[in-house]
């Protein structure tokens, strides 16, 4: 099976969240669609430091959610590799689906809410708004796309990008945190995980499982590594900070 260099059946996967985006422009609020997103130019230059910073490393794998930010992202990325894989979408990386749109009557409101509602996942039966996507159920298909992505052979080390309820699920998982735990681990926008996975035969030998997780790093932002000033929570960050250009 292919390998970390050194090492015997070991993967690492850069796991990315995208780069910042305006959930409050005319345009999501028209269409009343957050899906809609797309990057800002704050959001375009945290792609291109992680894509500076990430330049040496060679992946075997490129995917995304598919969402538009997450391709943008990872193709802003994959520019600062000549030799980059064919960008590839998993849509089980996908956000928690939301039930309604919310008619915010501002930033601080919205904020408030979408941090309380991440907050609750690990309650039973937590939905993502009223009628969303229960918490449980989107763990369940993000877990399934990974197992799928890491018992695939061929590959040793894989870019993954996708949105920070979805990474800090994994996070959470990899440490055998419960849900509830998740929102403990916070992801900037444009941020970097590593996370490393030993995979083992399979007692028939007919495959690959995964023997275990090790978190290498978490959150790194190659624009701003000390975070020196960045003392809002993402979510804060997002729905409180005007976005540049706009």
């Amino acid at each position: 099976m292919s390998a970390l260099a050194g090492t015997t059946g070991r993967r690492r996967i850069y796991l990315m969240r995208h780069g910042f985006v305006d959930y409050t422009s005319a345009a999501v609020r028209k269409a009343r669609d957050p899906s809609i997103a797309v990057l800002t130019e704050a959001g375009e230059f945290e792609a291109k430091a992680a894509g500076v910073a990430l330049s040496e490393v060679h992946f075997d794998l490129a995917i995304c959610s598919g969402l538009k930010r997450t391709r943008q992202t990872a193709e802003i990325v994959l520019m600062e590799h000549p030799n980059a894989p064919a960008l590839e979408e998993e849509p089980r990386f996908g956000e928690v689906r939301s039930g309604q749109y919310i008619d915010f009557h501002s930033a601080e409101h919205l904020a408030a809410t979408m941090t309380f509602t991440f907050e609750q996942a690990g309650e039973p039966g937590a939905q993502f708004l009223e009628g969303g996507e229960k918490f449980s159920d989107a763990l369940e298909r993000i877990l399934e796309g990974l197992s799928d992505l890491l018992i695939r052979p061929g590959w040793a080390i894989a870019l993954v990008v996708a949105h920070e309820v979805v990474n800090r699920m994994v996070l959470a998982s990899v440490v055998g945190a419960p849900i509830g735990a998740s929102a403990g681990f916070e992801q900037d926008t444009g941020c970097i995980n590593i996370i490393d996975f030993d995979m083992v035969p399979t007692e028939d030998g007919t495959g690959t499982q995964i023997e275990r997780g090790v978190v290498k790093a978490v959150n790194l932002t190659p624009a701003n590594y000390l975070k020196n000033g960045m003392n809002l929570r993402s979510l804060e960050a997002i729905f409180t900070r005007p976005a540049p250009g706009t």
